[in-house]
């Protein structure tokens, strides 16, 4: 399954140059320049991973991922911030439940392995879901199976263990 990640900034310099530089990943990118049009972009798009800017006119990065948080609790948040205060990082973790804060001027290498890390995170998280169905579906069929026939998932040992 192909993978999407939003890069929310309000500096086009700043999208242009993470455009460039991400260009060859295994994963479809969407940009936007607010959290208005990033929060449009999540009513249209299955997104794994925001990206978000800290300062930006109109919503905070912190308040938008809080938003991203409530509406779409499956998708991983990353702020990036060229203004990293202890309030507004304390603030990004609590409300919006970050994945990780990264500061501007961001290495873009350490962008990827962050971004390609949330992603093995959310891949993860998606199986462990998976297999959490089937061990429910697993335990009604055994319970099923116990009241058909009573003493069915009991195992019998004699002292030896056989």
């Amino acid at each position: 399954m192909q993978h999407t990640v939003l890069i929310v900034d309000d500096q086009p310099a700043i999208r242009n140059v993470l455009e460039d530089a991400l260009s060859h990943e295994p994963y479809d990118i969407l940009y936007a320049a607010s959290a208005e049009d990033a929060l449009g972009i999540l009513t249209r798009h299955q997104v794994d991973v925001v990206i978000s800017d800290e300062l930006m006119p109109g919503m905070s990065g912190s308040e938008f991922l809080a938003v991203v948080r409530r509406k779409y609790p499956d998708t991983i948040r990353i702020i990036l911030t060229g203004h990293a205060s202890l309030e507004s990082a304390i603030r990004a973790i609590n409300e919006g439940e970050i994945y990780r804060f990264l500061t501007k001027p961001c290495n873009v290498l350490d962008l990827s392995v962050t971004i390609r890390h949330a992603l093995q995170q959310k891949d993860l998280m998606k199986e462990n879901e998976r297999l959490l169905q089937i061990v429910k579906q697993q335990s009604i069929s055994l319970q099923e199976l116990e009241e058909q026939y009573p003493g069915i998932t009991k195992v019998k040992r004699d002292a030896s263990g056989a």
